[in-house]
């Protein structure tokens, strides 16, 4: 499928633009990626709105004053679209009292992430430790092909690297309870073991990437590793560890109060109980979390149908904010959601197109170039089909329904 492809379009690309350049199924599909996201920011339009945070006090003088923020009125959700929108709701609560409607506790569980497949390895080496996908790829492949440890000889210190599964052998997975209850107590261990479940389009032809020994722990080998193949051991060890840990307790609050005018102000905090996984290992994210609530760190001490008093409030406007451009991190996410290339394909494609000259990076993120645009838009016209984001995983699909005996492969 490579040859037809990119073997057929390359050359054309050589007499119409200029030599030494390239197309092909995964990346000519990842360079419009970022060319598309390019013209998604260029063509957007920020939408102005505003949070409007308040501090109230309790009934009793001892207890402390505790924030909420604006959620609406009678029931219903509203947004505050403008500075007017603000000094309305302002001036409608400055004087009136304010009852607490509702508290809820509850308890809420937070599970562990699976083990590392090659994409999610990437995505964590990118947040945590600044890598490229190529960086990541050649230090997991020395850490995979051996690293001589002072007194043990030359040792393979993690799983084979190129993977789509999230599948742990019986034995690893009893190697990692067994370490987890000496490590960190009987209560840190589930009563079964975790089992995480792959893609629907996973391969699964290999374990997950996980260490080779967990009794090889990172700070006892150190000093056989350069500072790199510590790191990204760290990070795998780790990984593998807090996936067979259990649940994080937290203890949430929300509370709803409402004034006599009917405004509503809702304020939500958490507290950990039991930190479970989140002792040992917490994922990294590309995206902000979204407020919607004002999050007060300490639980208010209040109950349903106390009094509450308004000390001040304080507004802030906002803008919508434009997608974000594609770091790797988020492109090999993106890729690997929409079926496109394989655990083997990411970090290649990606050095392809910036040696290429058709993506550039900068601090982190990824820029479309002249070249790039050009000749996304010159795919575009001629060979739409290839360079549509939906044709790999379409591909994949015919290709099953060949072996079926649906399709017949010569027309395909």
């Amino acid at each position: 499928l490579d040859r037809i492809v990119g073997y057929q379009i390359s050359p054309l690309l050589w007499k119409k633009i200029r030599r030494g350049l390239s197309a092909g199924r995964v990346q000519s599909v990842a360079t419009r990626m970022v060319d598309d996201r390019d013209r998604e920011i260029e063509e957007f339009k920020p939408e102005e709105y505003w949070t409007l945070d308040a501090n109230l006090f309790g009934d009793d003088a001892k207890k402390l004053p505790f924030a909420a923020r604006y959620h609406g009125k009678d029931g219903k959700k509203a947004e505050l679209k403008s500075a007017e929108d603000v000094d309305a709701v302002v001036h409608e609560t400055e004087h009136a009292p304010f009852t607490v409607k509702t508290v809820k506790r509850t308890d809420k569980q937070r599970s562990p992430s699976p083990p590392f497949t090659t994409s999610t390895m990437q995505q964590e080496a990118s947040r945590k430790l600044g890598f490229t996908t190529a960086k990541t790829m050649q230090i997991a492949q020395q850490l995979y092909e051996g690293v001589d440890i002072e007194g043990r000889g030359t040792l393979g210190l993690i799983s084979y690297i190129r993977t789509d599964s999230v599948r742990l052998s019986d034995e690893a997975v009893a190697a990692a309870r067994e370490a987890i209850a000496a490590r960190y107590g009987a209560e840190y261990v589930p009563e079964k073991p975790n089992v995480y479940k792959g893609r629907k389009s996973a391969q699964d032809a290999h374990e997950a990437i996980r260490p080779a020994n967990i009794d090889l722990r990172p700070e006892e080998i150190k000093a056989s590793l350069t500072k790199d193949q510590f790191n990204l051991y760290k990070l795998v060890y780790l990984r593998f560890v807090a996936c067979q840990m259990a649940d994080a307790l937290y203890e949430t609050q929300q509370i709803e109060i409402a004034s006599e005018s009917g405004a509503v102000l809702r304020s939500s905090a958490e507290r950990l109980k039991f930190a479970g996984f989140t002792a040992v290992y917490e994922e990294g994210t590309d995206d902000a979390p979204a407020q919607d609530e004002a999050q007060a760190g300490a639980m208010a001490d209040v109950n349903e149908g106390d009094k509450a008093e308004l000390l001040g409030d304080e507004a802030t406007q906002h803008f919508t904010q434009a997608p974000p451009r594609y770091t790797e991190a988020s492109l090999v996410r993106a890729l690997e959601e929409k079926g496109i290339g394989r655990p083997s394909t990411y970090a290649p494609t990606i050095s392809t197109i910036l040696a290429r000259g058709y993506v550039m990076r900068e601090k982190k993120q990824l820029f479309p170039t002249e070249l790039g645009i050009m000749i996304t838009n010159m795919m575009e016209e001629y060979f739409a089909d290839i360079v549509d984001i939906a044709f790999t995983a379409g591909m994949e699909e015919q290709l099953d329904e060949v072996e079926e005996g649906k399709l017949d492969w010569h027309k395909v």
